[in-house]
């Protein structure tokens, strides 16, 4: 005779027996005790306060005369911002950008013309180039000179002179005021 129904091992027709109870509820607590365990590891992965301090940087640019620069530091990484006089302007956004090894124009490269906001590292090796204090060799271009290995950037901190491949890169900012410089 063939019966219809299905039988569980105890013969209980398709009801949960109380073993079945016990390993669901087993491995639900094992579940969350491992997860549990785990968390105080996983946590340790996230920055520390002082990085996430670091992630950004909020600066008053109201004592900066024109064609004076600051250095700033943010994320470790120096900010060359130069109030640039309306000649450093004008000469940045005259450029040929066929003379350029990294063609940009200098509209695409700041917010406000008056204001040039770069990480200030060479893009050669790394090193930190001069020119943004006043004295400083600011090399052919007027803009910075990397003593190292000779690379002259414009008042748009493009490269026009040596072997560094690229321009200076831009960090992230904006204004929130019309002096207060926000980056990150």
């Amino acid at each position: 005779m063939a019966d219809s129904a299905v039988t569980s091992e105890n013969g209980q027709d398709g009801e949960e027996t109380r073993r079945d109870f016990l390993l669901i509820s087993t491995v639900s607590v094992g579940a969350v005790g491992v997860a549990l365990a785990a968390w105080p590891f996983i946590d340790l992965m996230n920055p520390s306060k002082d990085v996430l301090a670091l992630a950004s940087t909020e600066l008053d640019l109201s004592g900066i005369e024109e064609g004076q620069a600051i250095t700033a530091i943010w994320r470790g990484k120096p900010i060359f911002i130069r109030r640039r006089t309306a000649n450093e302007v004008d000469a940045a956004k005259n450029v040929k950008l066929a003379e350029l090894k990294d063609p940009q124009s200098d509209a695409d490269r700041v917010q406000k013309p008056e204001w040039l906001v770069l990480i200030g590292i060479c893009t050669h090796l790394g090193c930190i180039p001069v020119g943004n204090k006043s004295g400083q060799a600011k090399g052919e271009f007027g803009g910075w000179f990397c003593p190292c290995h000779g690379s002259h950037y414009d008042t748009s901190g493009r490269i026009r002179k040596g072997p560094a491949p690229r321009n200076f890169e831009i960090p992230p900012y904006k204004f929130l005021s019309d002096t207060t410089l926000f980056i990150g």
